[in-house]
């Protein structure tokens, strides 16, 4: 698998991401609809193990590195579906355009990633400008709001910690096996949770719901999982965070398609801040460092 195809996968997948979760949780509790989630992310997971068979290794570095994953999506998780019960989707957007600041942080700190230059942080700061000027408005918090955006920041340091995590464990575990195994660790984790804290069966599944409720599971996480475990292997830390700064510009564009709302002003502006941000965090460094001093002296 290519790596820009994993790329463009991620981003389309976490575009859809924020309006599904909440979509899944309709007619029910966050917890089966997490839960849910999970239980058919394994099941697929396990087909997709005897389709490709890239093998389930069980030794010490292995389970090592399906804790560390399995803790992430927990973590994350768990936040992200209770805090989209007071905020809506297009924020639970917003807050994870944060992912590539906590995550240079950390690879800086943890990998020693040069994360943190001149150039890469310009194109942060750009970035998370345009997610500013496209969902800037959405920013008015009251009431329980705050708390379901206290849980997504919660759930972005939570996500971030574990992929620098894995980034720091290393090994040669594939996108597949590392999500497969991530996957069989968590859904227990859930299935307890959701029995202590709730354990009650839906009455009626709302088409709706059961539909966005496969589509996470089957979609969602065991080949969202898949195709992002393997970037973590693949690209930095940092470089795979910037999906964030781009699908909510993508959740946006296609919310408003489906729904034949114009696009306004503001999002086209916002996305060219985005995709500048990128360009100067990928290339940035390398036009100040040789570029621009070769420019310079062929003027002198």
């Amino acid at each position: 698998m290519s790596v820009p195809a994993a790329y463009i996968g991620v981003i389309l997948l976490w575009s859809t991401t924020p309006l599904a979760v909440q979509w899944s949780s309709g007619g029910w509790g966050f917890l089966f609809g997490v839960t849910g989630r999970m239980v058919l992310g394994a099941l697929a997971a396990a087909v997709l193990l005897q389709i490709l068979k890239p093998g389930l290794p069980w030794h010490r570095d292995a389970r090592r590195n399906y804790l560390v994953g399995a803790l992430g999506i927990y973590g994350a998780m768990l936040c992200v579906y209770w805090g989209s019960q007071y905020i809506e989707s297009s924020l639970v957007a917003i807050f994870f355009a944060l992912n590539p600041f906590a995550t240079g942080i950390m690879a800086a700190l943890w990998l020693r990633e040069r994360s943190l230059t001149p150039g890469k942080i310009v194109g942060m700061l750009l970035g998370f400008s345009g997610v500013m000027v496209i969902f800037g408005s959405g920013f008015s918090l009251t009431g329980t709001a705050w708390q379901g955006a206290a849980a997504i920041l919660v759930a972005v340091l939570v996500h971030n910690a574990s992929a620098v995590w894995i980034k720091r464990l290393g090994g040669d575990l594939s996108g597949v096996t590392l999500s497969s195994g991530s996957l069989f660790y968590v859904t227990p984790m859930f299935f307890v949770t959701w029995l202590i804290f709730d354990g009650e069966l839906p009455t009626e599944i709302p088409l709706r719901s059961g539909l966005a409720l496969m589509y996470l599971g089957i979609v969602g996480s065991a080949l969202g999982f898949s195709l992002y475990f393997y970037l973590l292997k693949n690209v930095e830390a940092n470089r795979v965070a910037l999906i964030t700064l781009v699908s909510p510009v993508f959740a946006m564009i296609l919310g408003q398609q489906l729904n034949h709302e114009s696009i306004p002003s503001n999002v086209w502006l916002g996305a060219g801040f985005i995709l500048t941000g990128i360009t100067l965090h990928i290339w940035g460094d390398y036009w100040a460092e040789r570029v621009l001093p070769a420019r310079l002296a062929d003027d002198e």
